[in-house]
Order: C-alpha cells, then structure tokens, then sequence
C-alpha cells in the first residue's frame, strides 16, 4: 500500500518538483498551496505532513504542525517542516516537526528525510 504523503508549499514550480519526486518514488501525494488538505485529513489518512513554513494564508506552517502535534488525533502523524529560514532548526524543534528540509535542497536528502518519517 502507498504511504499516503500532504505537501504543502508555498511556491508552485517547487511545489511540482516536490510532488513528482515523491510520485516517482512511489508515495500518494495530495499537494497544495494552501493548508485546505489539512482541514481534510481525516479524510486523507496522511503518513506524513509536508509544510512550508512560508505558506499563504493566515498561519505559519510552524503554526500548523504545532496544531497537529498538539491534537490527541493527529499528535502521531509525522510532520516535516521545510524553509529557507536561517533558523529553521530551531523553528522545527519549537513546533515539535519530526524533521525538516532545508532550502534549496537536495532530492535524494528530501527522499531520505520522507522515507525515515513516514
């Protein structure tokens, strides 16, 4: 069974990369610009959450894995936050992310960092 994956980005040409890789390597991606697929996740059954830190909207995608890591029902569900942010470990540690993926960054280093959270 494909490992289901949610990415988030704010940015659609790395949004489209991001999203062919992980199809290529054999994930079910649901990828967006905006945080709609996280209202879905019931729905969705995701074995990992991707978000920018720099999303459009009224959140941070910090914010939004803080949320999922604070809910007794999502507090499992891996969740890797990715930027350009100089303190972007620091962020992920903050917001309990499991990981992060650092930008620009390198495919087989995003296809590991995937693969060992989900």
């Amino acid at each position: 069974m494909k490992k289901k994956v949610i990415l988030i980005q704010d940015n659609e040409e790395i949004l489209d990369i991001m999203d062919e890789v992980l199809k290529d390597e054999g994930f079910e991606v649901t990828a967006s610009l905006t945080t709609e697929p996280i209202e879905k996740i019931d729905q969705i059954e995701p074995d990992i959450v991707i978000v920018d830190d720099h999303i459009k909207g009224k959140k941070k995608g910090s914010e939004v894995i803080e949320e999922l890591k604070s809910d007794p029902e999502t507090e499992d569900l891996s969740a890797v936050l990715t930027s350009t942010s100089n303190d972007l470990p620091k962020l992920s540690k903050d917001c309990k992310a499991d990981d992060y993926i650092e930008k620009p960054f390198d495919i087989d280093h995003m296809i590991d960092v995937v693969k060992n959270n989900s």
